[in-house]
């Protein structure tokens, strides 16, 4: 029974708090102002208020309780329109001041009102009042205590509080600075016991109030900085692997489909029986493009809408007889051997060492067709090395590449292939060969990691 009873209040808890959440920033802020106008109002709490002057009071009159209502009713725009509601208490509680009204607590909305304008500043008014009507939290005063909701990566608060201008602060202080001399003027002309120092304590509690909004509006705006620079770096890294995966899926095929046209259309006058084998590698090439194509898609849907059955399995080092195969058929003659157990790998790790087999064999098939290319995989107990080599001469028989512009990658291969290999702790060499072949050395950490 009590375990029932708590559960309950908790669950209302929580839907309370989705519920105030869902609220706008002015609805929020006129809610908390109205509940607390009957204590900040009350007689019982009127001796706690601020009274600067301590000149002689007077009773109340209608005027006196406009004054003492517009104390704190404004800050039900404390945040939507801070100036404007700094303006109008301080104004109010200047004139109440000079005029003698009774002490209240609700002078303490001048301390609000001034952390308000530190917080929020007048400056981003309009971000605050539309980030209002979308009803987004702010999070800055701990009054939800809700950072971030809805699945938006920044709260309110935060929304464009880029630092405001230098000299606007400084002016906005000159003045504020300057009202505060002529009304402790006014207070001392009025018969007020209050010394110089007595205002300066005064005026440094009040500068107290606004630096503490300033301060927190900085940390804010820190906050922000550093959560958008870790999303746009985040959306670099993962554009980064898209154009890697992309790169490594579309260059191969339709390499290969390119070096098979160009073979067919060479022997279609001599061998024109041989066009149809050509004909059917270019289209087992542009299934193969479409299969891997589909799956990369799988990979980066965010939404993980689609079934995992209905995927294509990854490619790894266990697919590598089906690449070399279809590199062979391109016209390519590659042999495949492989040392060592193969042993279950993460499957990060056998994709990063099938890219490098296949990125070198695009490149064998774009700078070398016909050239004899060895696919050497050793598998180790602490890791996995690949060793592509690819000899200076082409093999004897080989149907010889017609004279056409080479096809032009992006640049990109090798370099892609190396960051991917680097992420795991390996590494990646690419150059000339003894014999004056070509070859592509990756040493991967089987565990995956750096």
């Amino acid at each position: 029974m009590f375990e029932a009873t708590v559960s309950t209040a908790l669950r209302g808890v929580r839907i309370g708090r989705e519920r105030w959440a869902a609220l706008g920033v002015g609805t929020r802020d006129g809610v908390l102002a109205v509940l607390l106008a009957p204590v900040v109002f009350a007689p019982l709490t009127a001796p706690v208020g601020a009274e600067f002057g301590d000149l002689p009071t007077r009773p109340y009159d209608p005027p006196g309780l406009l004054l003492t209502a517009a104390l704190w009713l404004p800050l039900t725009v404390r945040r939507r329109w801070p100036g404007a509601c700094l303006a109008v208490i301080a104004t109010a509680f200047a004139i109440r001041e000079l005029a003698g009204y009774p002490a209240t607590f609700a002078s303490v909305g001048l301390y609000v009102a001034l952390y308000g304008v530190g917080a929020h500043g007048a400056w981003r008014a309009r971000e605050a009042a539309t980030a209002g009507d979308h009803g987004d939290g702010d999070h800055g005063d701990g009054d939800d205590g809700k950072g971030i909701r809805g699945g938006d990566v920044r709260g309110e608060g935060t929304r464009g509080q880029g630092a405001p201008p230098v000299v606007g602060v400084g002016v906005g202080v000159v003045v504020a600075s300057v009202l505060y001399v002529l009304f402790a003027i006014g207070l001392h002309g009025r018969g007020s016991p209050q010394g110089i120092s007595d205002f300066v304590l005064i005026y440094a509690v009040l500068a107290c109030c606004w630096a503490g909004g300033r301060a927190v509006r900085s940390w804010r705006a820190a906050e922000e900085g550093r959560r958008r620079a870790g999303a746009e770096a985040a959306m670099a890294r993962e554009r980064a692997r898209i154009a890697r995966e992309l790169h490594d899926v579309v260059t191969h095929h339709v390499t290969a489909m390119v070096v098979q046209a160009d073979a067919a259309q060479f022997v279609l006058a001599d061998a024109p029986d041989r066009v149809a084998t050509g004909l059917e590698a270019i289209s087992d090439s542009g299934r193969r493009a479409l299969t891997d194509l589909q799956h990369l898609l799988g990979v980066l849907n965010a939404s993980g809408a689609g079934r995992e059955g209905d995927r294509a399995p990854a490619p790894s080092p266990g697919t590598l007889g089906e690449l070399v195969a279809h590199t062979r058929a391109a016209g390519q003659p590659v042999r495949l051997t492989e040392h060592g157990e193969r042993r279950p790998m993460p499957s990060a790790v056998e994709l990063a060492a099938y890219r490098v087999v296949q990125e070198a064999l695009t490149n064998a098939l774009k700078h070398a067709p016909g050239h004899p290319t060895h696919v050497q995989v050793r598998y180790g107990h602490e890791e996995i090395e690949v060793e592509v080599t690819t000899e200076p001469a082409p093999a004897r028989g080989a149907v010889p590449a017609p004279r056409r512009a080479p096809v032009r990658g992006g640049g990109h291969g090798l370099v892609g292939l190396r960051e991917r290999v680097g992420v795991f702790g390996g590494e990646l060499r690419a150059g000339a060969a003894d014999d004056g072949g070509f070859a592509v050395l990756a040493r991967i950490p089987a565990g995956g990691g750096a």
